[in-house]
């Protein structure tokens, strides 16, 4: 791959399409639209964006966005002063929200990471000091020996954040990340999306799924893994996870989305995991 990613373009669109559609936000976020473009932000309001009318994926990746920060927010109160965000795409959080203290690593292949810079320095972004840069790419070398070369220190505790990065991944190349989150000192923590199996899901659920699975896979990144919940969720605490929290859209809906007057609805399917070292 020698391209931005396209998905990561998309989860962003989603995040735009977000601050604008649906009100109030359940995830704030003054840089989406500004990081998108100005033409990217003319077809979302105009709703000729696909991303404006997806209302289920865009409360998904939004929900997501606001449950990685709101841990984040926890971690930092108890002391943690890294937070590594892994496939960063076009993320502001290092842009926009500073905690004192916090150093931001964002991971990412190095044609998206040159892509997002690009992005920023266009947008008149300013880019802080409390970001480290890490860029890898993942045929080549792990997480870990890019974050060492950033100036991660793996003898402090971290917070990790990994969203929409798990379904393109194949099995293995997830277990081995989150083994590695595993293997940071007490107190570090990884935040991460997953997609339960076509197999598992209702008779809308896997049309959906297919239809996403199709789109995703004709701009060249296909799906590669699924998982069944408990099955992976008995994994993670194999790892020595000392706690550990999944989040089916159900349980997401009555945390952030009770009362909306909009009707805003998470799809079925897409599920948050949090574990704690």
């Amino acid at each position: 791959m020698e391209q931005a990613s396209r998905t990561a373009l998309g989860a962003a669109l989603y995040r735009a399409a977000h601050q604008i559609q649906d009100v109030p936000p359940v995830f704030a976020d003054p840089l989406a639209l500004r990081i998108v473009g100005p033409e990217a932000e003319r077809s979302l309001r105009s709703g000729e964006d696909v991303h404006a009318r997806r209302p289920s994926l865009r409360a998904f990746v939004a929900v997501r966005s606001r449950y990685a920060e709101d841990c984040l927010a926890e971690a930092h109160r108890r002391g943690v002063r890294q937070y590594v965000l892994l496939g960063a795409g076009l993320d502001t959080f290092a842009y926009r929200a500073a905690l004192p203290g916090l150093v931001v690593f964002e991971v990412d292949h190095p044609a998206t990471q040159a892509w997002k810079r690009a992005r920023l320095a266009e947008a008149g972004i300013a880019v802080p000091g409390s970001v480290a840069y890490a860029p890898v790419d993942f045929e080549r070398e792990t997480a870990a020996a890019g974050l060492a070369r950033a100036g991660f220190d793996a003898g402090r505790p971290a917070f990790l954040a990994w969203l929409g990065v798990t379904p393109y991944l194949p099995r293995e190349a997830v277990m081995e990340t989150l083994s590695f989150a595993a293997s940071l000192p007490g107190g570090s923590e990884i935040v991460f999306d997953y997609s339960e199996r076509a197999e598992d899901r209702d008779g809308a659920g896997r049309r959906a799924h297919r239809e996403l699975a199709a789109g995703v896979a004709a701009v060249g990144e296909p799906f590669r893994s699924s998982f069944q919940p408990a099955a992976l969720l008995a994994e993670v605490r194999r790892l020595g996870f000392s706690e550990v929290e999944d989040l089916a859209a159900e349980a997401l809906g009555a945390r952030y989305l009770l009362g909306r007057a909009d009707g805003l609805a998470l799809p079925g399917g897409g599920h948050l995991m949090r574990a704690r070292v």
